[in-house]
C-alpha cells in the first residue's frame, strides 16, 4: 500500500459513492475524513489513517468543525468530494414541499457549504480540489424527477461558477454526473408506484452493470492526474443507458 499525507474528505460515505470512495482511497494510504449521519458503517470498515464523524452536511459549523479536526491530526485538506445526497421523486404537482425542501437543502447548500470550509485554505495555498457529484439529472430533464433536477442542476451551475473563480488560484472545481447506478438512493422516494417506474425504465435499457465502485474509480483518476489537468465535467453512465 502507498502511502500519502493529502487529506481526502469525503461526504456521504456510509454508503454508495462515498462508501466505495472511502475504501479506493484507502487502498493508497490517504488519511481520511469520512462523514455521514451513520456513523457505525463508517467505522465499521476499519480502514486505516481514517477519522469517521456524524455530520449532517446542512449544519455548516458541525460540518466545518470535523474538517478542522481532521486537518489538525493529517494537515489540509487536498480534496473533498461532496457526495452526500438524497433522491426524492415526485411529480411536481402533487409531491410534499418538505420533500423539496431536503433535497435542495442537502444537495445545494451542503455542496455550498463543504466548499466554502475549504476553498479559502486552498486559494491561498494555490493547490487543492473540489469534486462535487451532480448527476446526469444536472444537465438533462426527466420525468417526476422535477425538484431532483432542480438540486442537480444547481450544483452542475455553482460547480461552473466556482471553477472560474478559482482557476486562477490553481485549485481544481470538478464535478461527475452519473447515470442510473444501483445504490441507496432510490429508496428515499416515498412512492412505491414511483419507484416501480425507475425500476421498469432500468431493466426497459438493459440490466445496469455499472457500479458505485466504477464512480468512485473514475473520481480518484481525475483526482490523482497533474494539478494542471482539469476534467471539468464527467457524464458516467452505463454504456447501454442511452438517455
Amino acid at each position: 500500500m502507498k502511502t500519502n499525507d493529502r487529506l481526502v474528505v469525503i461526504t456521504g460515505a456510509s454508503s454508495g459513492f462515498g462508501l466505495e470512495l472511502a475504501k479506493e482511497f484507502a487502498k493508497d494510504g490517504y488519511p481520511l475524513l469520512l462523514l455521514a449521519r451513520r456513523v457505525e458503517r463508517m467505522e465499521a470498515l476499519q480502514l486505516p489513517n481514517a477519522m469517521a464523524r456524524r455530520v449532517d452536511v446542512t449544519n455548516k459549523e458541525e460540518f466545518e468543525a470535523a474538517i478542522r479536526e481532521a486537518e489538525a491530526v493529517y494537515g489540509k485538506t487536498s480534496l473533498i468530494v461532496n457526495n452526500a445526497g438524497v433522491m426524492l421523486l415526485g411529480n411536481l404537482a402533487n409531491q410534499d414541499a418538505k420533500e423539496w425542501k431536503r433535497m435542495l437543502d442537502v444537495n445545494v447548500m451542503g455542496v455550498m457549504n463543504g466548499m466554502q470550509i475549504v476553498m479559502n485554505d486552498m486559494k491561498e495555498r494555490r493547490d487543492g480540489t473540489i469534486i462535487n457529484v451532480s448527476s446526469i439529472a444536472g444537465i438533462q430533464a426527466f420525468g417526476n424527477h422535477a425538484a431532483y433536477c432542480a438540486s442537480k442542476f444547481g450544483v452542475t451551475g455553482l460547480t461552473r461558477v466556482v471553477r472560474g473563480e478559482m482557476s486562477s488560484y490553481n485549485v481544481r472545481v470538478l464535478s461527475i454526473m452519473p447515470g442510473a447506478v444501483s445504490t441507496e438512493l432510490l429508496s428515499h422516494t416515498s412512492k412505491q408506484d414511483i419507484i416501480d417506474g425507475y425500476n421498469d425504465w432500468k431493466e426497459s435499457v438493459g440490466a445496469v452493470n455499472i457500479t458505485a465502485n466504477d464512480v468512485a474509480k473514475t473520481i480518484k483518476y481525475a483526482y490523482e492526474l497533474p494539478q494542471s489537468v482539469s476534467l471539468r465535467e464527467i457524464v458516467i453512465t452505463d454504456t447501454m443507458q442511452d438517455a
